[in-house]
This record gives structure tokens, sequence and C-alpha cells, in this order.
């Protein structure tokens, strides 16, 4: 379909999660009929475990309309099913701000990523309690702010971070390789905004080099996860894995080469996805249309 003048029609996504009963799909739809929008593409998930529906549309609309009247126009439908749901226009770009310590591959990899489009975000800042990348982040002309993290100033630098999310109007912050144990009260103020990434030995291998660890024990999948963040530490709502096959001739070297290749594809699909509204929180899970 294309709008009026050869242009193509405004794009919209629409998630939802909602008890599940009948009627749902027939009320979204109706909506969007009635509203002169055309769906594009349409994903749906109903999970017997918990009762819940899930959701996620992706619809245009060929004349001219704000995502403020659809908000406001959707209500009603939202409301008679108790729906928990959104509507963005698919082309914005989601306001991100990374935060990363001393190891920069997965920093260094959604940099690149989002410079070329191959990540719809627009990164905001990049936060680190080091200055190791102070000079990468600035080849890429993006604010860089570092902000010590001492037992002592924990509580100010957080407050320093919060008030950099609230100022720059960030909807999500990527824990790119960053060290440092994020307090209970921040991790509720950012729930559902937050994601880490963390190799997938956890809780076999913690503490001081993990992979050396793995190849202390001969693993044989080296693995990465990319997680939400919650106050329970890395056992947030999972939202994507990366594994890697080695052998026994694999030193301890090679296997930090392979972990960081899977931390970053890990890591990057789990941002994009979130960025384009494909992740709906299921109480200790996700779903995911990707």
């Amino acid at each position: 379909m294309r709008a009026r003048g050869g242009q193509r029609p405004e794009q919209y996504v629409l998630t939802l999660s909602c008890p599940d009963k009948q009627g749902i799909v027939h009320a979204v739809s109706s909506y969007l009929f009635m509203t002169g929008c055309n769906i594009e593409d349409s994903q749906q998930f109903g999970d017997h475990d918990t009762g819940l529906f899930f959701m996620r549309v992706h619809f245009s609309a060929d004349a001219p309309v704000s995502v403020e009247k659809l908000r406001a126009s959707f209500a009603a439908v939202g409301d008679s099913f108790q729906m928990d749901w959104q509507i963005h226009r698919a082309e914005d770009r989601m306001r991100v701000v990374l935060m990363v310590s001393k190891f920069g591959h997965c920093l260094n990899d959604l940099l690149f990523r989002s410079r070329i489009g191959a990540l719809p975000v627009d990164i905001a800042a990049v936060v680190s309690n080091h200055t190791d990348f102070a000079e990468l982040v600035a080849s890429y002309d993006i604010p860089f702010h570092h902000i010590p993290v001492t037992r002592d100033t924990k509580d100010e630098a957080e407050a320093r971070l919060l008030r950099l999310v609230e100022e720059e109007n960030v909807e999500l912050v990527v824990l790119a390789r960053y060290m440092q144990v994020l307090s209970d009260n921040l991790c509720k103020q950012l729930s559902g905004r937050i994601i880490n990434i963390h190799h997938s030995f956890l809780p076999s291998f913690k503490g001081a080099k993990p992979y050396h660890q793995a190849h202390a024990r001969g693993v044989k999948l080296i693995g990465a996860t990319a997680h939400y963040v919650t106050a329970d530490l890395d056992e947030g709502p999972i939202i994507e894995q990366e594994v890697e096959r080695v052998g026994h001739e694999v030193t301890p070297e090679q296997l930090v080469a392979v972990g960081r290749d899977v931390e970053c594809q890990a890591l990057a699909r789990a941002v994009k996805w979130h960025s384009e509204h494909r992740v709906l929180l299921n109480g200790h899970r996700t779903v995911v249309f990707a």
C-alpha cells in the first residue's frame, strides 16, 4: 500500500499482553480496519502456563495520523481486555546509553552496528567507570561520561546515571561488559529497560577468568546470554543466547576470543529486538517475536 502522492505510509508497531480470552485478535484487527490502518505483519502467542496472550502487530496508516491519536483511540480496546499495551512509530530510533568497563568488544560492536544502520538506535552517550575507551567513543562523535565507582561513591554514581537517562530521554541502558553490580533501587527504576551480557558459564564458573576455568574443565560449548537486569544478579529474563562448539585443542586464550564473538552476537540481537519492540516480558521469561 502507498500513501497519497506516492509516499510510503506511516509505519507503527503495537505490542500487547493480557489475559488470554476469545476475541482479542478480532478486536485488534477491527480497530485497525475502522481507523483506516493496514496490517503489514502480525505475530501472536498464547501461553498456556501463565494464561497470558501476547501480540505484536506492525501496521501502516494511509492517511496522516499521529501516534498520540492512535494511542488515545486504542485505549478503549486495551481497557476492555485488561491489556498492557504500547504503540510506537516503527521508524523512531530508540535512545540508548551504553555502559562499559575495561572490556570493549561489545561496545565497539554496538557502536559500529549503530553507525552502519544495523541497529535502529540512537546512542545518546557512553558511560564508563574507566577512561580506556574515551578516544574510541569520541571517534564516533558520541558523548563519553567517566563516572568512577567506589564503595563510598556508588550511590552518587548511580544518581548521575539516572540524571543522564532522564535528561537525554533514554529508553534503554545496555551493559556492554560493565563490571559493576547495580543496586536494587537502580534495577527497579530501570526495570525492563536495562540489558546485560554475560558468559553462559554462570553459575558454574564464577569469579575471575571464567574461560580459563572452563578450559580446565574441558568444556565443549562456549556460550553467552543477554538478559534483562534485575536485583537477582545475572538471573533476569533471558532475551537471547549464542553458543559455539570448541574442541580439546583450543587454548584458554582462544576460548576468550570465541567468547568475545558470541557475546557480541547475543547482545547485538537482544538490543535490536528490544529496540524494534519484539520482546515482551512474561514473568521471569520473555516472548521474543523475532
